[in-house]
């Protein structure tokens, strides 16, 4: 069996405070395989609050891939923006935009969603689909993880990631079976499937750490890959409440390239 621990939208600079120890303690007791922080670290992609980011994720254990999101760069410097959007973050948490995490017979590849030009839709293009369709392992569970979704419910009001479409329809034929996100806030698993499957499971985080009065809750998930089968658990920390509630369970199956609820 493989673990993989799947955060995302820190925002440090606005977090949960008194959530970070809780986080930190059942992130390190889950004992991940690979750790995969989906963006938005910070808040506001200040060099303080990527300091906060940095050392919050050197305390945690496992190995870890992060990849940005679109609060990690600056908004209102735009010449900032524009020039030299991954400074802060290269210096704070990494040089490689899109790292890759292979742990036994699970394969991270790293995508940077984020697009300076729209600074809250995000972008993928045809170069980083073909360098992931390029590196798929077909002995592998290949996952793909960027920090805007792929697809949305109706009832979200932000834009759709330009070239989403286009890259999911070609993850999908090409081998990619799961995709992890982040930035709506807003929990979602195996909403896109129908009743007959699909071949790429997608899960949506919701945040990990912010205090923005419209999140509700605080959550992050592990993933066990065991075979064809995989077992996810939500931990959910409410903001009325003063810390994370047991972790539901929801289980998948991968059969005939489909998966589908257990």
């Amino acid at each position: 069996m493989t673990r993989i621990l799947h955060l995302s939208d820190l925002h440090f600079g606005y977090e949960r405070v008194a959530l970070v120890e809780p986080l930190l303690d059942l992130v390190n007791a889950a004992r991940a395989d690979l750790v995969v922080v989906t963006g938005d670290l910070t808040h506001r992609g200040r060099s303080a609050q990527f300091a906060e980011a940095a050392a919050f994720l050197r305390r945690i254990e496992a190995p870890l891939i992060a990849v940005p999101g679109n609060h990690d760069i600056p908004l209102y410097k735009l010449a900032d923006r524009m020039m030299r959007p991954y400074r802060r973050w290269r210096r704070a948490i990494a040089r490689n935009l899109e790292p890759v995490g292979h742990v036994g017979a699970v394969r991270v590849q790293g995508v940077n969603s984020v697009d300076p030009m729209s600074w809250q839709r995000g972008a993928i293009s045809s170069a980083q689909v073909a360098r992931v369709v390029a590196a798929i392992q077909p002995d592998c569970v290949n996952i793909a993880a960027l920090h805007h979704p792929m697809q949305q419910r109706p009832e979200v009001d932000k834009a759709l990631m330009k070239g989403a479409p286009e890259a999911l329809a070609r993850f999908e034929t090409q081998g990619v079976q799961l995709v992890l996100t982040g930035h709506l806030h807003l929990w979602s698993i195996g909403a896109f499937q129908g009743e007959s499957g699909r071949p790429i499971l997608q899960v949506q985080a919701g945040t990990a750490l912010c205090a923005r009065p419209g999140d509700r809750q605080n959550e992050f998930a592990t993933l066990d890959f065991d075979g064809p089968d995989l077992r996810v658990e939500r931990h959910v920390a409410p903001m009325d409440e003063p810390g994370f509630r047991p972790p539901e369970q929801l289980r998948f199956t991968r059969r005939s390239g489909l998966w589908r609820p257990a």
